[in-house]
């Protein structure tokens, strides 16, 4: 390469190069703390309980790339770039499991500080607290192996510890409706934006390849809506 072929080389680098670092950092950056249902083999933290493999387990599943998963739809749809996914499988939003054991240790309440720093944080819970027959509880009480009081002291913490950041929660279709009824009082009084998922397609109680791309539509239609996906004011 000559001298000016090699100057007009290092020109455009030099121009080019700030260009596409501040393309990349104005992108938002997205969060999830979920459940089975945002879990991917490689994607979540290691140690947390997985649902979708990248070996797919056909009996229970036909999702079998991480591209079909509602996450990656979205963020690649929406032009965001991933910052955390902290999901594990079976996690409930409550201390309170299955059989009535202490889930403490994966619950959302507790895995939230690990989230990063993101622009965007979508929380998609509560599921595992229905399935698992927890009790909804008081939500002034301080019960937290009970859903409502677990539910107000995740919302509250998110926002402490997450301030400037868009939370939305996703809400699950066919739940127990006194778990539905909850998050949605829940949400509303911590001004976050309840996203009611509805007729998502599942094989064994999970998204299917349908259900994931229906869950990625209706998350995408209700951010992208000048009025109702807006961040909440302050009151």
């Amino acid at each position: 390469m000559n001298s000016k072929k090699f100057l007009a080389t290092l020109i455009l680098l030099l121009v080019l190069t700030p260009l596409a670092a501040q393309h990349h950092s104005s992108r938002m950056r997205v969060s999830i703390l979920g459940d089975s249902y945002s879990t991917y083999e490689g994607y979540i933290p290691t140690g947390n309980a997985i649902w979708y493999w990248a070996k797919t387990d056909t009996a229970n599943t036909d999702v079998s790339s991480v591209r079909q998963t509602w996450w990656w739809q979205l963020i690649s749809r929406g032009g965001f770039l991933l910052e955390k996914n902290e999901s594990f499988s079976g996690a409930t939003i409550s201390y309170r499991g299955y059989r009535g054991e202490d889930y403490t240790d994966r619950s959302f309440i507790t895995r939230l500080p690990r989230l990063g720093s993101p622009d965007i944080l979508f929380i998609f819970g509560g599921t595992n607290d229905s399935w698992a027959g927890v009790p909804v509880g008081e939500p002034q009480s301080s019960d937290l192996f009970t859903y409502s009081p677990a539910l107000d002291r995740l919302l509250v913490d998110a926002k402490d510890r997450y301030p400037n950041v868009q939370i939305y929660f996703l809400l699950n279709d066919g739940l127990r409706e006194d778990i539905t009824r909850a998050t949605i009082t829940s949400c509303e009084a911590h001004q976050i934006p309840c996203i009611q998922l509805h007729d998502i397609h599942k094989k064994s109680g999970h998204p299917s390849v349908a259900g994931m791309q229906s869950i990625a539509e209706q998350v995408l239609s209700f951010i992208s809506s000048p009025t109702i996906g807006s961040f909440p004011s302050e009151k």
